[in-house]
């Protein structure tokens, strides 16, 4: 057994990465438009119908990282990483019930962006860029962490140093600035059938291997196979699963790529269809989280060959040992192709939601207003290749962990914006200055709380009388967040004072 893939491998992976990168450049012809416009290279002209937008959003949500992280968490902290299941089980009914009437706002009124409709719901244009801003800058770690799912792959094959990444991140910019969101669109579909392959593969094959599921949850310790349990002063493992899952569902579809692959469909229908066979995917990610309890069984951990890849990747590299234990070279290409392809998807998809917040919601508000639809496009081709590199710069200069941490605070963030972009929908009670007093409030608690752990943790113990609730800090803050929100709308009743 080596401690990396052999050439047969290699020659698979760079096949399967030419051919993506070819279909990349090719999707400028599909549906052929005017790519230099905004809403065509960005939204795709809102043409996606119901297949294209499951594997657009399949593509988007379910990423490298997901791949990588959450086995990793399974292996290394046990049961609690299993909360990313029942999460992507509760958003569905949120896709389904609200985020057809945002297409609608954002269809009616030529909104291309979550800031967008802040902007004309309440003629706030500050609120509208913190919107953007917190949309942008949660998003950056998110595109680092696929860049380390890469990393981690490219290691298996033996590809260490920065030459591969950069080519990699070379190929990924070409073909965003070419084919806007039509590319990873394509690509979704070529990728998510890989990762089905492997999947299956992988939870026949090696369970098969190991002597069986029962010998698998045997080899397990009982510590990492159940929740710390509470208690009626400290509510303990439960409270924080809990939390974790629903602030995590709350703040999933907050994320810009997320809205923008949403808004990219062609309808309202096509977006509750969606909501309806999306969970498809959740079944995939419970699969993949029992990679995590399989290599712990196959002891990848303690195997000398893989001792380097767990020095410089930790957790992250358990799933390529395990594969590489596992499977013959030529599936190992397979495998590792599924995954990096699994982030060249998300990253493209990421950096364009991050340009079109750029471009619609600072370029154009505060430094350019009169600019056409072809500068818009052109400023928001630069600002995908920026974001691009910005996240490359951060993975390559920062260890890892930082990265990691970061991406904890993202999710912290990202959630402050629930009150402007979705309970606005609902309420016309909410005043801009509320709104965005509100989230200056949660953003700075959320902060606070991630800090005061060093930001290793994003569960953060609430102490409420005699009683210790540990609770996923996004969660906490984004509470606070609406009392300000809602609050202080009472003081100032008119909605249409702005934020100026």
């Amino acid at each position: 057994m080596s401690a990396h893939a052999g050439p047969l491998a290699s020659l698979i992976f760079a096949s399967l990465f030419i051919a993506v990168t070819v279909i990349g450049f090719l999707a400028a012809r599909w549906h052929k438009a005017d790519l230099g416009q905004l809403h065509e290279w960005g939204l795709g002209g809102r043409r996606f119908g119901t297949l294209i937008t499951w594997f657009l959003l399949g593509g988007d949500l379910y990423t490298a990282y997901t791949f990588i992280a959450v086995p990793a968490l399974m292996f290394g902290a046990g049961a609690v990483g299993f909360f990313a299941v029942p999460y992507t089980i509760l958003i569905f009914p949120i896709l389904f019930a609200v985020y057809p009437r945002l297409w609608s706002e954002a269809q009616q009124k030529g909104y291309l962006t979550a800031a967008d409709f802040v902007r004309g719901r309440f003629d706030a244009p500050l609120l509208a860029a913190a919107i953007a801003v917190t949309g942008i800058i949660a998003t950056l770690p998110y595109i680092a962490l696929q860049l380390v799912g890469m990393e981690v792959v490219l290691a298996g094959l033996g590809l260490n140093g920065e030459w591969p990444l950069l080519l990699a991140f070379a190929v990924l910019a070409a073909y965003t600035w070419t084919s806007g969101l039509r590319a990873p669109a394509m690509i979704a579909i070529i990728k998510d059938a890989l990762i089905y392959v492997t999947i299956l593969a992988a939870v026949i094959i090696i369970p098969a291997k190991l002597g069986g599921y029962g010998a698998i949850f045997a080899a397990v310790p009982r510590t990492k196979l159940l929740l710390q349990a509470g208690s009626a002063n400290n509510w303990g493992g439960q409270s924080a699963y809990a939390t974790l899952a629903l602030g995590s569902a709350a703040a999933l579809f907050l994320y810009p790529h997320a809205i923008t692959g949403v808004l990219s469909s062609s309808g309202r229908e096509v977006i509750r269809r969606n909501a309806t066979i999306l969970p498809a995917y959740s079944l995939a990610l419970g699969l993949i989280a029992l990679l995590g309890y399989m290599a712990l069984a196959a002891g990848v951990g303690q195997m000398p060959a893989f001792a380097y890849g767990f020095h410089q990747f930790g957790a992250n590299f358990a799933v390529p040992a395990l594969f590489l234990k596992s499977f013959p070279d030529w599936f190992v290409g397979v495998a590792f192709a599924a995954i990096a392809i699994g982030a060249l998807v998300p990253a493209a998809i990421m950096s364009i939601a991050c340009a079109n917040l750029f471009t619609r919601n600072l370029w154009k508000e505060f430094v350019a207003p009169t600019c056409s639809g072809a500068q818009e496009g052109r400023i928001a081709k630069w600002t995908s290749l920026v974001v691009k590199l910005g996240a490359l710069a951060f993975i390559l200069a920062l260890p890892h962990a930082y990265a990691i941490q970061l991406q904890l605070l993202g999710g912290i963030w990202i959630i402050q914006t629930l009150p402007a972009v979705i309970l606005a929908l609902y309420s016309q009670r909410l005043h801009p200055r509320a709104l965005f007093l509100g989230w200056a409030s949660g953003l700075a608690a959320g902060t606070a709380m991630a800090g005061s752990l060093h930001f290793k943790s994003a569960i953060y113990t609430l102490h409420i009388g005699t009683v210790s609730i540990p609770c996923y800090a996004a969660l906490s803050a984004l509470l606070l967040n609406i009392v300000v929100s809602y609050g202080l709308s009472l003081v100032w009743p008119s909605r249409h004072l702005g934020t100026q």
